[in-house]
């Protein structure tokens, strides 16, 4: 009986922890919301194709400059399988399992290689960071680790070719 308890006692302490984690992640989301406000759309015209897409994990968009700093905001804030695609006219984040993420070619202020982003550690130049700018004037990262970090160089430098200033 006695043992039966401890484990009831664990079960009741271990579904707390999760309540708790839950309460936290959507207090966090209603804060951050006026912040991120809506997505831009996808437009119907992209522009030419400037990179070959790039498979990989979307590792979620932070808050910048912070790294750890996650967006719980929508899904914004869950990791998904991605590719990645850069127009003309911006980059096209589509993520298995959750919504397709446009960010405008105005809108984006730098394209690096990072050691880490939202809490994810990897090696020297392991994640390909996107910081851009929200319609409401938010700045953001967004992190992405490719499956083939070689095409890395490709994406940091086409801010700076690719600008339509």
């Amino acid at each position: 009986m006695e043992r039966t308890l401890q484990v009831l006692g664990f079960v009741v302490l271990f579904a707390l922890c999760l309540w708790l984690m839950y309460r936290a992640w959507t207090g966090r989301a209603k804060k951050q919301a006026s912040a991120i406000g809506d997505l831009p759309a996808v437009p119907a015209d992209c522009g030419a194709q400037l990179l070959e897409p790039t498979t990989g994990l979307y590792l979620g968009s932070t808050l910048a400059p912070s790294w750890i700093q996650r967006i719980t905001v929508g899904d914004l804030g869950f990791r998904a399988t991605a590719e990645l695609t850069r127009f003309e006219r911006g980059i096209l984040l589509e993520r298995d399992g959750a919504a397709t993420i446009w960010i405008p070619q105005e809108s984006i202020t730098a394209v690096r290689a990072e050691r880490g982003h939202a809490g994810k550690v990897m090696t020297e130049d392991g994640v390909l960071v996107i910081r851009w700018t929200l319609p409401t004037g938010t700045e953001v990262d967004t992190g992405f680790r490719g499956d083939d970090k070689t095409v890395y160089p490709a994406w940091t430098g086409a801010t700076k070719t690719g600008d339509t200033e």
